[in-house]
């Protein structure tokens, strides 16, 4: 046993069934013991930082947020059939610029995972369009074969993958714009993932499962029963120790990504579990759905950290890349729900509240 004090005494704490020391409990203890503390510094950060703003940006509903990979700008798409990007300026967002083109409602983007200038947009419109916030301008538009409701980046650059409403994923070539492989499913594709390591590609579906293939090869690893019903949303830690599913049985479950086991659900929210963001230090998972608040989780306990109150559901989160700010947008009306006019606004959590 180590002669550091700290261990001797929580040494009492560690012993196995015939008294000897187990080191994987004293590693279990420490552990909790840490998130604990860190969940007293963020909610103590928290006390002092739950300020909310919002930022009119569409005219419509917005679909998506997201930030580049530096966390100076966040863009949005909607059902306004644009995209709009903000530079985040102390503790507010400068509307930069509003991007038009596509002819259907943009219903969601995501940015380059290591250049902070360029972004991609998916529509219904059967094109995705890849854009640069240095000339404001469209540099790509590729067309698909059906409208598109998903879309991620790879984590090396180098390909695009775009999901369409009848379940056929193509992947694209980030360079030349080219479709270099397309997959059709037999099953109802929801949100689609690399995982953090390029090798594997990942997607939710409407039995309530992962699929897993191998990547580039795109050959069936693994099915992953995770939930009871529709699994709509996946999203990796910045760590790549875990990744996390939301589905209509309004659970959030937690995977180890080398074991591929559950090692946890949250169970906070009523309705299905549509939008999901891991923290910049992957120890805080925000989920949201048409629930009137966002939750945020410890990580490594499951514990409620915090509580984002909203006046309406919620489809989409993005945490800042380096700091504890949480991008969102909700389905707003104007006058709440006695109009059906939609306010396209983005909204900014975690401000200090005399901001």
């Amino acid at each position: 046993m180590p002669e550091n004090s700290a261990y001797r005494g929580l040494a009492w704490l560690c012993l196995g069934p015939s008294g000897e020391y187990s080191f994987s409990s004293l590693k279990y203890y420490v552990t909790v013991n840490m998130a604990s503390q860190y969940y007293q510094e963020m909610q103590e950060s928290f006390k002092n930082n739950n300020k909310s703003r919002e930022f009119p940006a569409h005219t419509a509903k917005v679909h998506s947020v997201a930030w580049s990979c530096d966390g100076r700008r966040v863009a949005s798409g909607s059902f306004d059939k644009t995209a709009s990007v903000f530079v985040l300026e102390k503790d507010r967002l400068v509307k930069e610029n509003n991007y038009r083109g596509h002819s259907d409602s943009v219903d969601q983007l995501c940015w380059h995972p290591t250049n902070p200038d360029l972004f991609v947009t998916a529509s219904g419109d059967k094109t995705i369009r890849i854009w640069d916030v240095r000339t404001t301008k469209c540099i790509a538009t590729v067309n698909t074969k059906g409208e598109n409701i998903n879309i991620c980046w790879s984590p090396d650059g180098q390909t695009i993958a775009v999901g369409n409403k009848d379940d056929v994923v193509t992947f694209i070539d980030a360079k030349t714009h080219r479709s270099k492989a397309e997959e059709q499913f037999k099953f109802e594709v929801n949100e689609i993932s690399w995982n953090n390591d390029n090798d594997m590609f990942f997607l939710t579906n409407g039995g309530g499962c992962i699929n897993i293939l191998s990547y580039p090869e795109l050959k069936s690893i693994q099915s992953i029963n995770a939930h009871p019903s529709n699994c709509i949303c996946i999203k990796f830690d910045p760590t790549g120790k875990y990744f996390a599913t939301g589905s209509t049985d309004a659970l959030v479950s937690l995977w180890d990504v080398e074991e591929l086991v559950c090692v946890r659900c949250f169970s906070r929210l009523d309705w299905p579990a549509r939008t999901l963001s891991f923290s910049h230090d992957g120890k805080m998972l925000a989920s949201a759905s048409e629930d009137h608040f966002i939750d945020i989780a410890e990580v490594e306990t499951g514990e409620k950290l915090w509580e984002v109150q909203c006046d309406s559901p919620t489809f989409t989160v993005a945490w800042h890349p380096k700091r504890p700010l949480l991008a969102y947008a909700c389905d707003d009306k104007e006058g709440k729900y006695d109009s059906n006019r939609e306010v396209g606004t983005v909204k900014l959590f975690g401000l200090p509240n005399d901001s």
